[in-house]
């Protein structure tokens, strides 16, 4: 009988410990999880990139004169390139997205551009990138919905804040209004 309370307190202290080694694990296979899913979109990303020079000269064979849009799409390239983080990556993504209305705009203007094989397999090729970056980016806001629910709820707070775990951002279209109207396309 005089063990029994140091045998609760051996008790509650081996649940505490367990709580904390379970509860920091939870934490550190979400935070590697997001950061995978990070990566995906990033390579994602980088082919899309990698097609649209390709994209863009079969084009401009076509429609020389579009310097404007080609100049666009390939300033939007190069910030999809360089874009480091979800908040940089939206606002690339935004970009390209334009860029990428326009050259499809000035393309439905050259039926000889629309029959061209070359031209056909590129588009398939970016439609099925666009599906598999939304798909990324799906998982990837999945993930950090996830990690930054654990992150916040009452205790895991405390051991993500003592372990120094950090609510992660979305990756979100940063100006919705850019991507959802049609490109104007002059001639």
């Amino acid at each position: 009988m005089e063990f029994l309370p140091l045998y609760i307190i051996l008790g509650l202290v081996a649940i505490i410990v367990i709580w904390l080694w379970s509860t920091y694990n939870q934490l550190t296979t979400l935070n590697i999880r997001v950061d995978e899913a990070w990566s995906d979109i990033t390579v994602q990303l980088k082919r899309r990139a990698d097609l649209i020079p390709n994209l863009v000269s079969t084009v401009q064979g076509y429609a020389a004169h579009e310097k404007e849009v080609f100049a666009a799409v390939t300033k939007a390239r190069a910030e999809t390139l360089s874009a480091q983080g979800p908040a940089e990556a939206a606002v690339a993504e935004n970009h390209m997205q334009a860029a990428l209305k326009s050259i499809f705009a000035v393309a439905e203007a050259y039926p000889q551009l629309q029959a061209s094989q070359n031209f056909l397999q590129l588009q398939a090729e970016l439609v099925d990138t666009e599906d598999k970056i939304q798909a990324s980016r799906r998982f990837y806001n999945g993930g950090v919905r996830e990690l930054n629910t654990k992150i916040k709820v009452f205790p895991n707070n405390l051991i993500a804040g003592m372990f120094g775990f950090h609510a992660r951002e979305f990756f979100e279209v940063a100006d919705p209004g850019a991507i959802a109207e049609a490109p104007r396309v002059q001639f």
